[in-house]
């Protein structure tokens, strides 16, 4: 059983009632809404998502559809994904990182013995943008964080424009960001995972 099936935040929103077949019987429905860890065979939908929603912008992704593959092969605890009825609508991929701030290899390693959570990327599908889901999902992940021994730090990094968003979800900025990707610049941001002994006696992590 995956880490987030036993967490009540982490359970779909609602579920449609089950529908009933002419012949009376019940037929299987999907969640209207389940948040999860992704595994490696949610690779190519993650990479689609984050293709369109990165490419038009800045003409590269955060993650490539083998990196993508890398870290969920190596940490899938850390990612998260909103599925609507069985389709990815929106998702998180992180990793461990055991410095201070970021350095360019926290793009690529996960640092099985770090404390600090690196969010490589979120992304919401086109269709489902401007609906505050970006900001909910986030506010899963780092729910689902304070159940992981392991972390006391989320990082991020990204675009000055993006500052607010993070902002509202809790984030602080930490200045600017010593990773560069071509001329792009950024701000490093983190948020404190707190609470760890109070989660798990009550939330049964």
């Amino acid at each position: 059983m995956s880490a987030l099936s036993a967490l009540p935040f982490l359970k779909p929103v609602h579920l449609r009632s089950p529908r009933s077949s002419p012949g009376g019987q019940r037929r299987h429905t999907l969640p209207a809404s389940e948040f999860r860890c992704l595994s490696p065979e949610d690779a190519v939908s993650v990479f689609e998502i984050e293709r369109e929603a990165f490419i038009s912008v800045s003409g590269d992704c955060p993650l490539h559809l083998d990196e993508i593959r890398h870290f969920l092969n190596l940490c899938p605890e850390l990612s998260l994904g909103w599925f609507e009825e069985g389709r990815l609508v929106a998702f998180i991929i992180g990793s461990l990182w055991d410095q201070e701030r970021l350095s360019q290899a926290a793009l690529t390693l996960h640092k099985a013995q770090g404390s600090a959570v690196h969010i490589h990327v979120l992304a919401v599908h086109r269709t489902v943008r401007q609906q505050g889901k970006g900001s909910i999902l986030m506010w899963r992940y780092l729910q689902h964080l304070r159940c992981l021994p392991c972390a006391r730090r989320a990082l991020l990094m990204c675009e000055p424009f993006l500052v607010p968003f993070y902002e509202k979800c809790g984030f602080e900025a930490v200045g600017p960001c010593e990773v560069t990707v071509g001329d792009m610049a950024f701000v490093e941001m983190q948020h404190p995972v707190r609470g760890h002994a109070f989660m798990r006696r009550n939330s049964g992590c």
